[in-house]
């Protein structure tokens, strides 16, 4: 970028400068000995052009829509289109969700992205035993198309784009969504919208799995193909970094274990026969974002360098709409304190504001109250005005990557893509992802930066406002809180019932019977899961059918 001249003119001033400042720091000291971002490399004092002297512009960079994706995805990016506005809901009924649903969609919501509860994650009915106490509670109870037929109604599925982050049921829930779809009288080949179908990550972040790796991973690609033939405008999976930050990764290892999770989603979809070049196009990402804003945006175009280079060099994917790493961001729910609650828009706004001008295709904002209870309607209004504040009225979307070509900015993207090439190296060292799983190195790796991060709030290393610093004597009160009514369970234990009075068991036994027979035999299961959910089997039923053949995991001892 810069002739050898100018950076030697460069250089020899920095040195005199660099003497002035030690002189003036014997004076004014700095706050800190080291200033480390949040993956714990060292944040320079000041970055000049002989940080970036390096880059090729051409190959690192290049233009937004073209290889290697660093600037983004699309030409125009925002100039074009804004990214989604999905805000993530899900409580109580289906009939509550339903009127959520139209209230966002009402308040300006571009997107839907659907919260299921734990049963429905872990693939249980809401009379399970295990159900008990969390029917509704942290998202919407699906047991059966009957559920998804209400939560849908009156939402045309033809025109929206929905998210759904369900995993290990993740099949069972798209044909829910799909044959819904199909009575309102949608094709499947028109849907639009996502499952996070991202079961690896469930290993190592947050528990919702139900089968072992194997079989966990032979339904992804079953997925795969079912939907590149079936649904071509449907995202297969959103490879989650998202909860892998949660737990407690840095910025870096949120990168690094998720494209671990994605090159084992990739082999194994090419070892079951898919072309990369055409499943590859709708693999999609979900990334967190938090407080370090310049870390942040650039996490968001190392990504997209490294995805881009993953499919060209290690897969030889030549089609360039399976090269670009198109993702959904979330602010960081771990970042928000239950202290000084206000205080989350700010930090929900710097977050926000990181993943637009990282790039981001679509966003959540987080409502202020989240560390207390499930948002209120005020405060997701509030979540997302910040949103359509942000892109409306600061002007950062009027230009694409607007931050390109920042000394700091460029610095900070590589490093962090160096330091990502490195953890994928060591996985690979060690035979790949799922091994490094199996072993617990990756759990051991999140523990180990979690554990760090909050010595440094405690030690005060880390400042948290109103937690360790900035504390007022009379803290801010949130008057509303929403509460999930104990009713719900009972009430959905009760529709349990009826539906499976009311319709033809015959044809639910028999549909089960078709799905254990493909489960055993190696066939594509999913449209054999389609066929038992238009006869109403329930999730539960379903599960407990591929229970039975895949057996279930558990989480061997680590420490």
């Amino acid at each position: 970028m810069y002739d050898k001249d100018l950076l030697k003119k460069i250089e020899e001033a920095f040195g005199e400068w660099e003497k002035r400042t030690q002189e003036e720091l014997t004076k004014v000291k700095e706050r800190k000995q080291i200033f480390k971002s949040s993956s714990g490399y060292e944040i320079k004092r000041v970055y000049t052009p002989l940080d970036v002297s390096s880059i090729d512009y051409i190959n690192d960079l290049g233009f937004p829509g073209e290889y290697p994706y660093t600037r983004g995805v699309q030409r125009t990016m925002y100039r074009a289109r804004l990214w989604t506005m999905r805000q993530y809901a899900g409580f109580g009924t289906a009939e509550e969700t339903n009127k959520r649903f139209k209230y966002l969609l009402q308040q300006g919501q571009t997107g839907l992205s659907v919260a299921f509860d734990l049963p429905t994650q872990m693939g249980y009915d809401s009379d399970h035993p295990l159900a008990e106490g969390e029917v509704g509670r942290v998202g919407v109870a699906i047991d059966s198309l009957k559920d998804m037929e209400i939560l849908f109604e009156g939402i045309p599925l033809k025109d929206v784009s929905t998210s759904m982050t369900i995993n290990s049921t993740a099949a069972i829930l798209l044909a829910m969504y799909g044959i819904t779809a199909e009575k309102q009288g949608a094709k499947l080949e028109e849907l639009r919208g996502t499952i996070q179908n991202d079961v690896l990550k469930e290993y190592i972040a947050r528990g919702t799995y139900i089968f072992p790796p194997e079989p966990s991973m032979r339904i992804v690609t079953n997925i795969f193909e079912f939907c590149s033939q079936k649904m071509p405008k449907w995202n297969t999976i959103s490879i989650s970094g998202y909860h892998i930050r949660e737990a407690g990764a840095t910025a870096v290892q949120e990168l690094a274990f998720t494209f671990c999770d994605a090159i084992a989603y990739v082999e194994a979809a090419i070892k079951s026969g898919l072309d990369p070049n055409v499943f590859g196009k709708q693999i999609s990402f979900f990334f967190a974002a938090h407080n370090n804003f310049l870390e942040e945006i650039a996490k968001f175009r190392a990504a997209r360098r490294i995805w881009a280079k993953i499919m060209k060099e290690r897969f030889n994917v030549s089609n360039p709409e399976a090269l670009k790493l198109r993702f959904h961001t979330q602010t960081g729910g771990s970042t928000l304190t239950a202290q000084q609650p206000l205080n989350n828009i700010v930090r929900v706004t710097i977050q926000a504001l990181a993943a637009v001008l990282g790039g981001t295709q679509s966003l959540h904002t987080n409502s202020y109250d989240e560390a207390l209870g499930l948002p209120t309607e005020e405060s997701v209004q509030v979540a997302l005005r910040t949103q359509q504040i942000i892109a409306y009225e600061s002007g950062v979307a009027d230009t694409v990557d607007p931050l390109a070509g920042s000394f700091a900015i460029e610095a900070l993207t590589n490093e962090i893509e160096n330091k990502v090439w490195e953890y994928i190296e060591k996985i690979d060292s060690m035979g790949g992802m799922v091994r490094a799983i199996e072993t617990g190195y990756v759990q051991k790796e999140i523990h180990k930066s979690a554990y760090e991060q909050q010595l440094a709030v405690e030690r005060q290393e880390q400042i948290i406002v109103g937690v360790n610093a900035f504390r007022t004597e009379e803290e801010q009160q949130v008057k509303k809180i929403l509460k999930v009514d104990p009713a719900v369970e009972e009430k959905q234990k009760q529709a349990l019932k009826e539906l499976r009075k009311s319709r033809d068991n015959n044809a639910v036994r028999a549909a089960l019977h078709d799905l254990k027979n493909a489960a055993e035999t190696g066939k594509n299961i999913v449209p054999y899961i389609f066929e038992a959910v238009k006869v109403y089997a329930t999730l539960g039923e379903i599960t407990d059918v591929l229970r039975e053949v895949f057996g279930e995991y558990t989480e061997p001892h680590l420490f």
